[in-house]
């Protein structure tokens, strides 16, 4: 009795591990189109909703199934640490292809963080059981609202890193008319609760339950048909080129090789191309202005002080005494001094060094690694009518921190663009995760979003989310094409440019105490 006791709890927490590993696939399908995902319809880097749903209802039944709290916590954790390892699982390349570290302490790294961050769900799991009463929908809200608690704490809290978030499956799915009023984590809640309303009527015996169930998964379905659009105003036409440099990782910040070579083809291709705005990636410019060769900075400057184009190019500023920045600048006709914006959400570990982490940093070999942070909004570069918001790297992740740019309708920006080097994360598997999520803050604030990499994928992005552009990754390429900028505030961006996600915040927590308070009623 012992034996089949622990074979049937093994399998419930070996399913649980293959769940979240689907949920992973889910978000970017990993594998190329020579594989068996021929015959599934499936496309590397797509991503797949119903996968997710899958997956996450797989996750609620084995959780409903647990016998204890604490065996359900367990569950959830391992659910999250295989779903964030593999999604994750870029960073092994960064830290030991480039950083230098060992290959057991980089997957060890990758484990940790995936394992620290699975708490937040763990702790979900664990109350979800506690307030769960079985066969009723209202569980499904609850278990929603206790993920949605979790996606948002993982992704504000100790700096917040909420890559890979449940959202992200939904950029091409049926819900994705609400991502211009909800935003993505209001998406990432209301997946959860049809996910868990699928496992709660796989249980559940009642007629009126499955029919209620129903009725709501109707309304899913057809949520494209019926939800009016909430989009804003063309902004008129803006061309531009997309430069991606294609220089290798491990030569970028070689004096002698990569840098030369960088110095020279965006040199070139900046003096060339004739679009109305010519965008570099992150660090395209891997020194100091002062560093640069004699007559680079002025040329630049002389080249776009004049006529009808302007440039944006990535590099880093600053001096020992004052910090450092990862910035871009702006060059056009008619301005005193170049633009700029400084990145505002650093990286931990690559850009700054958390408190009693030196150790770990001393242990990998990664250049500039300690900027200082830029405010919080800063200006928008205005060029023919449009106003430009730029981010770089990966902090076009923080759509509550992009919504501040928002605040005023009246000077939102009208084009996004990001600026990144995703050369540190391989071949893929980051560049497709980073391209979704450049598509979902183009539905969330409609608006088009240009994506300009060193290695790929180098895009343009439409209001629609729809990817309209795009250069083949790991080529030295000028991307070309129009880009129509856009007016007016979908409702997210409205009050999210007003509240951030504090109304999230307070239905999800409202709904649980609700859940506590009830539990606490029916109590002998």
């Amino acid at each position: 009795m012992a034996a089949r006791w622990r074979s049937t709890s093994q399998m419930w927490w070996a399913l649980a591990l293959l769940a979240g590993a689907l949920q992973a696939a889910s978000l970017a399908w990993p594998f190329s189109a020579q594989s068996l995902t021929d015959s599934l319809g499936l496309v590397r880097g797509q991503p797949i909703w119903w996968l997710q749903t899958l997956a996450m209802a797989t996750l609620v039944t084995v959780l409903m199934r647990s016998g204890t709290a604490r065996q359900a916590a367990w569950r959830g954790w391992l659910f999250t640490l295989a779903w964030l390892s593999v999604t994750f699982a870029w960073l092994f390349i960064s830290m030991h292809t480039y950083g230098g570290l060992s290959a057991v302490l980089a997957v060890l790294a990758v484990l940790a963080l995936a394992g620290a961050l699975a708490i937040y769900y763990a702790a979900a799991c664990w109350i979800f059981w506690m307030l769960a009463q079985k066969n009723r929908v209202s569980s499904a809200i609850v278990f929603a609202s206790l993920w949605l608690l979790a996606e948002l704490a993982r992704g504000q809290w100790l700096t917040g890193f909420g890559w890979g978030a449940v959202g992200y499956s939904q950029v091409d799915g049926p819900l994705q008319p609400l991502v211009g009023w909800i935003g993505m984590y209001g998406v990432s809640g209301l997946a959860a609760a049809i996910a868990a309303l699928l496992a709660v009527v796989w249980s559940a015996p009642a007629v009126k339950v499955k029919m209620l169930a129903g009725v709501l998964m109707l309304g899913w379905l057809m949520l494209p048909l019926t939800l009016p659009a909430a989009k804003g105003a063309d902004w008129g036409e803006l061309s531009v080129t997309l430069l991606q440099g294609n220089i290798a990782q491990e030569e970028k910040f070689e004096p002698a090789t990569g840098v030369l070579k960088a110095l020279r083809w965006y040199g070139e291709q900046l003096q060339a191309n004739r679009s109305a705005l010519i965008i570099t990636p992150e660090t395209a410019l891997a020194v100091l202005p002062e560093q640069l060769p004699d007559g680079y900075w002025q040329a630049l400057q002389t080249r776009f002080g004049q006529g009808n184009q302007a440039a944006l190019v990535g590099l880093p500023l600053g001096s020992y005494e004052q910090g450092y920045t990862n910035s871009v600048v702006g060059f056009k006709p008619g301005q005193a001094s170049p633009w700029r914006y400084d990145k505002h959400h650093l990286v931990p570990f690559g850009e700054f060094i958390p408190p009693m982490f030196r150790w770990f940093t001393d242990l990998m070999h990664i250049p500039l690694g300690d900027f200082s942070r830029g405010a919080l909004p800063q200006p928008t570069f205005d060029w023919q009518g449009q106003r430009i918001a730029a981010t770089v790297c990966y902090e076009n992740l923080y759509s509550n921190e992009l919504a501040t740019q928002f605040s005023d309708a009246a000077k939102s920006p009208t084009i996004l663009v990001n600026v990144s080097n995703l050369g540190w994360f391989g071949e893929h598997l980051a560049m497709d995760q980073h391209l979704q999520i450049a598509r979902m803050r183009a539905l969330e604030f409609d608006r088009p979003f240009l994506l300009a990499t060193n290695t790929g994928q180098t895009a343009i992005v439409n209001h629609l989310g729809q990817v309209t552009h795009t250069a083949l990754a790991h080529t030295a390429v000028a991307l070309q094409g129009v880009v129509q900028g856009r007016t007016g505030l979908t409702p997210y961006a409205r009050w999210i440019g007003q509240f951030g996600l504090l109304p999230l915040w307070g239905v999800a927590l409202a709904v649980v105490l609700v859940s506590v308070l009830t539990r606490r009623r029916h109590l002998p």
